[in-house]
């Protein structure tokens, strides 16, 4: 098991090139004993399990607090529920596009840094949530491709994810969604650590000066290439599990589930630090 010799922080890695296992208390976690390490970490594997954490809801927020600025959805700064359950509200309508690849923030000029999920009720079938990496999945690129992609930008919208859900929309519908801040990012991030990962996911609708097809062959390819086996990880919940992730250096998705089977989880997330360049 390697250490972090700083603080001694222990951990497993998961996969070659995803993944690791965090092996440290709540009470270290919570004090933010090991939160410098903690974020070097997922940096440099972009998803860490913390196996059976049982945070509670203040305490996920404590725990938020230890490594950023806590980003919240609520009010009363509180985690954010994470359900498709139509009986939860109106909000299960847009979380069914996590059914598909991608990451948040993409409408943001600096994108969320990180996310934090944590496992409350479960669903007997489906519910995995599935990674990868997409700063080794751009390493890896042919160096043909890595030419392709120089300057090339794709613009992400709302309307991209939810015709995953919804592909035949009313005009109301899609007009609704419209509404929502598009964003035209770079395919390649280029981030101030000078390591590079690709910008990509189902929201991401077309490739800024290609015809739309061959655009859209583009993003169809980059996306099997970003998630095959070498650069994903699924993780199978158990109840009280905590995941985190690089938000600006991974896609995820969660494996289909039945809507009413209960499955709810507490998301807490960290502000954005960079913005895309």
């Amino acid at each position: 098991m390697p250490v972090i010799e700083a603080t001694g922080l222990g951990y497993s890695e998961i996969k070659p090139l995803i993944g690791a296992v965090v092996h440290a208390g709540k009470e270290a976690l919570l004090a933010g004993s090991h939160s410098a390490d903690i974020r070097e970490l997922m940096e440099q594997r972009g998803v860490l399990l913390f196996p059976e954490a049982r945070f509670s809801e203040q305490e996920l927020v404590a725990f938020t607090r230890t490594l950023g600025q806590f980003a919240a959805d609520r009010d009363d700064d509180m985690p954010t529920p994470i359900s498709i359950d139509p009986a939860g509200g109106t909000g299960a309508d847009y979380t069914r596009s996590s059914f598909f690849w991608h990451f948040d923030g993409y409408m943001n000029p600096v994108p969320v840094r990180a996310s934090i999920l944590c496992a409350k009720a479960l669903s007997a079938s489906g519910g995995d949530t599935e990674f990868c990496n997409t700063y080794a999945a751009y390493d890896a690129l042919p160096e043909e491709r890595k030419r392709q992609l120089e300057g090339l930008s794709a613009v992400h919208a709302l309307a991209g994810a939810q015709l995953s859900v919804e592909p035949e929309p009313s005009y109301e519908t899609f007009r609704q969604w419209l509404g929502v801040r598009r964003n035209t990012l770079p395919l390649v991030w280029t981030h101030r650590s000078g390591r590079k990962s690709l910008v990509i996911g189902n929201t991401a609708v077309n490739v800024v000066g290609m015809d739309p097809l061959d655009g859209l062959e583009l993003l169809v390819w980059l996306r099997d290439w970003a998630t095959q086996e070498r650069f994903s990880y699924s993780h199978r919940w158990t109840v009280g599990d905590a995941v985190m992730w690089d938000n600006t250096g991974t896609l995820h998705r969660v494996t289909p589930y039945p809507a009413d089977s209960g499955r709810l989880m507490f998301r807490t997330k960290l502000a954005g630090e960079e913005p895309f360049a």
